[in-house]
């Protein structure tokens, strides 16, 4: 597909370039970017970024065998003499003689010459606290043989990975302090209209704003939201937020048609964007766009993501333009299609894609009413997008359902 570079100062005509599918929209956003520079991350600060490099082991882990159980480390068949104390976690002891025995606790170093532990429930000490007896483990019970998870310098997680809590605990558990992780792209999302109120019901013909509250914790899920600003209708305003904001990537809402008000191609003009993506064939959202903004001064790449107003057409833009832009940017490589069998017949559009939402149960996807381009009431309940193709779906076939992102 061409992309068109418009003349600074010229207004483009909206959808001036090809109309893509789908897919093919997906795939520009998703190719429009590399992934965002590697930074090292103390590790409560790396949550939720993606590695950036293959996370390896600074050492074997368990780094020394350790008793898996709490009772006694033994050295050869018993009955064992049993020595003074006993070895706590964190605390090292002196080698073990054949045929004695000392006390030790779960995670404990055993002690050189160890053969097995025998567990607490299983052995007995004479009255004078001298004699342990009970049953020899075999050799090895109940003992974590040092490397037995990893050894030092071997690769435990691929670039790529998603850093949760797990990955955080075994970085630490493998030595490390900081990781090197993708640094995330850095949002700002901008409500365009006159007509939106922050609070109360819809009056004076003016109305909630749903957008707000309904991206903002989306795009926290793809990147640092610097937050949310409302700008009026208004070319002015719009030209100096857009060249004014220091985000990564510019979300917009609004202003992506041809009508009186819709200042955002003009605006994208001037600042002397290059349009990615004008329009796409997909209901709802379908004037939509992507565009490659100039570079800051110090030659960082930015872009815009321009949503249709409408709360479901832009839940569409985001799941086609901005979900897959954020994935590249943060270092995420694209995933495998999530399918289900159509529950009953998926109406479609006859000419383009149709993002549907869906109730997902025991494999099977079924449509939910209210999911006009204004509508959020299905898309409260629902869980995910179905794609369906033009012309629709009947029951029985197979259906790529987009996940909607969950923040909490």
């Amino acid at each position: 597909m061409d992309l068109a570079t418009p003349t600074s100062g010229t207004p483009p005509q909206v959808g001036a370039l090809p109309t893509p599918t789908w897919a093919q929209a997906r795939e520009t956003a998703r190719t429009a970017a590399r992934a965002l520079p590697a930074v090292a991350r103390d590790l409560p600060e790396a949550l939720g970024h993606l590695l950036a490099e293959p996370l390896a082991a600074r050492t074997d882990l368990p780094a020394f065998d350790t008793s898996a159980m709490d009772g006694w480390a033994v050295a050869g068949p018993g009955p064992w003499q049993l020595r003074d104390g006993r070895v706590l976690a964190g605390a090292r002891a002196e080698p073990l003689a054949d045929g004695t025995a000392l006390g030790i606790a779960t995670g404990a170093e055993l002690p050189p010459g160890t053969t097995a532990v025998l567990r607490r429930e299983d052995g007995q000490v004479d009255p004078s606290g001298t004699t342990l007896s009970g049953r020899a483990p075999a050799p090895g019970r109940d003992i974590r043989p040092r490397g037995q998870e990893c050894r030092a310098g071997q690769v435990l997680l691929p670039p790529g990975t998603a850093v949760t809590p797990a990955v955080l605990g075994l970085a630490a558990a493998a030595g490390h302090d900081r990781i090197a992780v993708h640094r995330r792209p850095v949002v700002e999302l901008l409500v365009l209209g006159d007509e939106l109120l922050d609070s109360g019901p819809p009056r004076d013909g003016r109305v909630r704003d749903a957008l707000s509250p309904l991206l903002g914790p989306w795009l926290r899920c793809g990147g640092e939201l610097t937050g949310s600003r409302r700008i009026p209708d208004d070319f002015d305003l719009l030209r100096t937020a857009i060249a004014d904001s220091p985000a990564d990537v510019v979300i917009t809402t609004g202003g992506t048609a041809a009508g009186p008000a819709d200042f955002l191609h003009r605006a994208l003009a001037e600042l002397g964007a290059r349009f990615l993506v004008d329009s796409v064939a997909v209901r709802p959202g379908h004037p939509m766009l992507l565009a490659e903004l100039p570079p800051t001064g110090d030659g960082r790449a930015r872009w815009l993501a321009g949503l249709p107003g409408n709360p479901l057409a832009a839940v569409a833009g985001t799941a086609t333009l901005v979900q897959p832009l954020l994935d590249r940017l943060n270092g995420r490589a694209e995933a495998e299609p999530r399918r289900f069998t159509a529950a009953a017949d998926l109406p479609g559009h006859p000419r383009d894609t149709k993002l549907l939402p869906v109730e997902l149960r025991a494999h099977t996807a079924t449509a939910l009413p209210f999911g006009g381009p204004a509508m959020l009431r299905g898309l409260a309940l629902s869980d995910g997008l179905a794609v369906v193709p033009p012309g629709g779906l009947a029951a029985g076939s197979a259906v790529e359902v987009l996940e909607t992102p969950r923040p909490w």
